[in-house]
């Protein structure tokens, strides 16, 4: 094939740190109140407002408790499964690695035996039908190694019992999520809006914070993951009173990200451009012939984590060995040309690419990046169709 000749303005794929918005520059972070603490009136001040401003992005509601916590998403995760488990039974459902992640910590280190695993394979769901609400239920809400979402919140009934833990750190600003549905979910601040690492989110329901003044679990609580004093929310932490020391350019950055989001038409909007991106690669994998979905489901298919698999005919004929090689191979020549950084899958999950298509991507760079597919596809498989 020929060499495209045109380029992605913005060739940063990746599924996390994801991209920046568009027009970021080193510029947004010039209010950032470095050298200050962040127990200062105004450190306190723009934790509170990085807080409020995603309240009204998301539209959570009133009544929900929204706070910065350590750790990135995982923290976050963390912080939810081992403060507001034990109660009850868990519900535990994985189809991509965070999840099965999730699994293991509940299984292995908190040891609850009381606990079911739903999983599936790459590419599918489990059966939401199956989830017994009597229970607590723990999930995510798009797996970003597998590329596949739950389509939305019905499955989830109002009148459960137990509570609902949702990781969803590649879903929120890209899905909407039914608040009403969920008790505690998390997300991390470089996913949808392409922030920067190290805090997560934790958004609690009253239901959530009914069950941490009400139970006590029985293994120690770790400092970085204590919640309550004397049987009552520590309420300072969902107004900006962090946990720990937060860094203050990194909180600027995050509130650029909401920012960019208010002005380009909130929720709405950032959910549009999600969507939009990934239609524009549904078209171009129509045409190409050689690239599919590892979600066969369009209706389960993630708008952020895009999955792809090798389907052409010739490719299958090879042994897995190299098989596995070819999206190397493409990975490979597109970062010599610098065109996409980082759309390799994901070490545990299937040979294939991981395209992130979320709120910060341009459409236009993503269709600048599809001749080179095409291009670099042909590239790495001469051969080996040549040698079969």
């Amino acid at each position: 094939m020929t060499t495209p000749a045109a380029r992605p303005r913005v060739p940063n794929f990746s599924s996390g740190p994801c991209a920046k918005r568009p027009g970021w520059t080193l510029q947004a972070l010039d209010k950032a109140l470095v050298g200050r603490s962040h127990r200062s009136k105004p450190g306190k001040a723009r934790l509170a407002d990085a807080i409020e401003r995603t309240r009204r992005v998301l539209g959570i509601p009133a009544d929900y408790r929204i706070g910065i916590v350590p750790a990135s998403d995982t923290g976050a995760v963390e912080m939810a499964l081992w403060s507001l488990l034990g109660a009850r039974g868990v519900e535990l459902l994985a189809w991509e690695s965070f999840g099965e992640g999730w699994v293991g910590d509940v299984v292995k280190q908190l040891r609850i035996k009381d606990s079911r695993s739903l999983t599936a394979a790459y590419g599918a769901l489990p059966d939401l039908g199956a989830v017994d609400f009597a229970r607590d239920v723990v999930f995510t809400w798009n797996g970003t190694t597998s590329g596949v979402r739950v389509p939305d919140g019905d499955w989830i009934p109002d009148d459960r019992q137990g509570l609902t833990i949702c990781d969803a750190t590649s879903a929120a600003f890209a899905m909407r999520l039914p608040w009403d549905k969920l008790d505690a979910t998390t997300w991390s601040w470089q996913k949808v809006l392409g922030g920067e690492g190290q805090h997560g989110m934790l958004v609690l329901s009253p239901r959530a914070v009914a069950r941490l003044e009400s139970f006590t679990p029985a293994w120690p609580m770790p400092k970085i993951f204590r919640l309550t004093q004397g049987g009552k929310l520590i309420e300072g932490v969902f107004k900006g009173e962090t946990i720990n020391t937060p860094s203050m350019l990194c909180v600027e950055d995050a509130i650029d990200g909401l920012d960019w989001a208010e002005r380009i038409g909130g929720l709405d909007a950032l959910i549009a451009r999600a969507e939009g991106n990934l239609a524009a690669i549904e078209a171009w994998a129509a045409r190409a012939g050689w690239v599919g979905f590892l979600a066969d489901d369009r209706r389960i298919r993630s708008c952020t984590s895009v999955c792809l698999r090798i389907v052409d005919p010739a490719i299958l004929r090879l042994d897995a060995a190299a098989q596995a090689a070819v999206p190397k191979r493409i990975t490979a020549l597109l970062e010599a040309e610098k065109v996409a950084f980082d759309i390799d899958a994901y070490r545990d999950a299937p040979p294939g690419l991981r395209i992130w298509a979320g709120a910060t991507i341009e459409r236009a760079d993503l269709e600048a990046l599809f001749p080179w597919l095409d291009w670099a596809f042909a590239r790495a498989t001469a051969d080996l169709v040549q040698a079969a």
